[in-house]
């Protein structure tokens, strides 16, 4: 389940309530959670990356009202910002026991705010997603329960709170788009929800509360990058993000990121080129990591080595350092300079973590290789399959243009040609050229573990509803959620099984 976590706790900061919008029940309440307009700009300065300047004014306010519960949720974002950013482990175990000290400090404070159990809620979420960057995986899960719960509560005691329902409708979302082999979970957990119940909560707070729109846009952004699908006027809108606030990096990190998610990796580059870079931002290593994908996209692998090389020197982190290695194995072996290309891939088992599934791929393709089991026909098939994701079609077709099924050997490797062709097909808009291609997928990937049949499977079912053809677009999703134990398992599964939840099953 950490991919659907790492979507929820990378942005959730973003999306958070600066109040104002809502009045507490009482003056005393007021008082203990006053976003007072100095913490409403040391938000906005957090929220840009500019985290020294957000402490700095958080230092000004508590010198004032030292005991306002703003101040806590302020400092824990700062924190959590840093933190998923930095990688920084001693102060992940500097800092760590401060979640227990903020959430007793804000437990003290009126519970009849509604601002009370929002706040606690979203100081756990941020320590759930520090966690899981630092592979402390059942301690973060603890939080994630303990914060549905609050909001849970919150929603009970103040129905007419919107605040809450950005935070919880997000997670009624995510909860309802969990693969079903782990739905037994959340229902032992008492976790409920649903796409169709969190999509309708997200869009009463914008239809009810003007002051939160654009935030609960942005939630509905990025659950349809992630789990749902993204319409052509939310991809123009994910554009514009990083143009309406050019001196916020947040922004410019989040738009490049889903854009190249979504294959449009030149539009991402234009942003990230854009972003700014200055010493009132927090050092951000891994965009240099981000313009690295898209140079080894582009083919320009020279430039990609060194973008790597510049990840590897500034980060201090575990999480993406073997998947830098390998991709820079990638830059020198599509270049047929083997020797260079192998010292890389030695690096791959001795550094960094496999906590992300990026990771965990370089780990099996460097066991792989070194067994003898990853041929030279795989070239053509990665520099199709990575020009494919940036977004460049032509390129990618080209690559496969001389060759066909039969060109291949191993049965992996002419399933995934088919899929590579498919998808590019898919892509150009031609969807019913592209539907042989992965019906060949799946028929040479049944009974295997290879992601390429599931995600064939999955694609024919996008295809299939687009057409309005349901009992075979049904058929598709369960088909690729029939695939086990492949490296995109999680991933797969949980965009079937929203695509199923759309179509009412």
């Amino acid at each position: 389940m950490r991919k659907y976590l790492f979507i929820l706790f990378t942005f959730v900061p973003l999306l958070i309530s600066r109040g104002g919008a809502v009045r507490a029940e009482n003056e005393a309440a007021d008082q203990a959670f006053a976003f007072t307009p100095r913490l409403q700009l040391a938000y906005f300065e957090i929220q840009k990356l500019r985290l020294d300047a957000g402490r700095s004014l958080i230092a000004q306010e508590r010198s004032l009202h030292p005991g306002n519960g703003v101040l806590l949720y302020l400092d824990n974002y700062a924190d959590m910002y840093y933190l998923l950013i930095s990688e920084d482990k001693a102060a992940y175990n500097r800092l760590l026991p401060q979640e227990d000290a903020r959430l007793t400090a804000l437990s003290r404070l009126p519970d009849s705010s509604p601002f009370q159990r929002l706040l606690m809620a979203e100081v756990r979420l941020h320590w759930a997603f520090a966690k899981l960057k630092m592979g402390n995986e059942v301690s973060a899960c603890w939080d994630i329960i303990k914060a549905y719960r609050l909001l849970d509560e919150n929603s009970k005691k103040f129905p007419n709170f919107v605040p809450t329902y950005k935070s919880l409708g997000l997670l009624h979302v995510l909860i309802g788009s969990v693969p079903e082999n782990y739905a037994w979970v959340t229902r032992i957990l008492g976790l409920k929800g649903s796409v169709k119940e969190g999509l309708r909560e997200l869009q009463m707070v914008q239809q009810k509360d003007e002051f939160f729109r654009q935030e609960t846009q942005l939630i509905d952004l990025l659950l349809h990058a992630f789990t749902l699908q993204l319409s052509p006027a939310q991809l123009q809108t994910l554009r514009q993000l990083p143009t309406r606030q050019p001196d916020n990096l947040l922004l410019h990190f989040f738009g490049a990121s889903v854009l190249m998610k979504e294959g449009r990796s030149e539009d991402a580059l234009a942003i990230l080129n854009k972003a700014p870079s200055d010493d009132e931002y927090v050092a951000f290593p891994f965009l240099n990591y981000m313009r690295g994908e898209i140079l080894l996209q582009k083919g320009q692998y020279r430039e990609a080595f060194a973008m790597y090389s510049r990840f590897q020197r500034e980060f201090k982190g575990v999480n993406f350092i073997k998947d830098s290695y390998f991709k820079q194995f990638l830059c020198r072996w599509l270049s047929n300079d083997e020797n260079g290309a192998e010292e890389r891939l030695a690096r791959v088992k001795k550094v960094g973590g496999t906590i992300v599934e990026s990771d965990q791929y370089a780990m099996r393709f460097a066991e792989r290789y070194t067994a003898g089991s990853i041929s030279d026909q795989q070239k053509v098939l990665l520099k199709a399959r990575y020009a494919t994701d940036g977004g460049y079609l032509s390129e990618a077709l080209n690559e496969l243009d001389n060759y066909r099924e039969t060109t291949f050997s191993a049965t992996s490797d002419r399933a995934e040609f088919n899929y590579r062709k498919g998808r590019i097909l898919q892509k150009m808009g031609q969807e019913q050229q592209a539907v042989p291609y992965f019906n060949r997928c799946v028929e040479l990937t049944r009974n295997t573990n290879l992601y390429f049949g599931a995600s064939s499977a999955l694609q024919l079912g996008y295809i299939y509803r687009e057409k309005r053809q349901k009992d075979q677009a049904i058929a598709s999703f369960r088909l690729a959620m029939t695939y086990k134990k492949h490296e995109y398992k999680n991933s797969i599964d949980n965009k079937a099984r929203a695509a199923l939840t759309e179509l009412g099953v």
